[in-house]
């Protein structure tokens, strides 16, 4: 799936979220949410929420940590499956 434009926006702002990456156009949206968790605050978190809608953000993010190899801390990983819990 192609990352939305304003998730685009997101990295165009702050590029320093995905310093690891030379091409952000093929950037996957599990990519995206990744690097989002990992560096960004709570505002870059909002407004992916925002471009994705808080399913499909969850559902992003579900993948994300079933996966056998997770990039996320597990404080982040405890926080968001609580936080999407309760509002998704």
């Amino acid at each position: 799936m192609p990352m939305l434009q304003k998730v685009k926006e997101i990295f165009d702002k702050k590029p320093s979220l995905v310093w690891y990456v030379k091409d952000i156009e093929n950037l996957s949206s599990e990519s995206a949410l990744e690097s989002i968790l990992s560096y960004g605050d709570w505002q870059d978190f909002l407004k992916v929420k925002e471009a994705l809608g808080i399913k499909m953000t969850k559902s992003i993010f579900e993948n994300i940590k079933s996966k056998r190899r997770v990039n996320l801390r597990l404080a982040t990983i405890n926080y968001f499956t609580n936080y999407f819990a309760k509002y998704a």
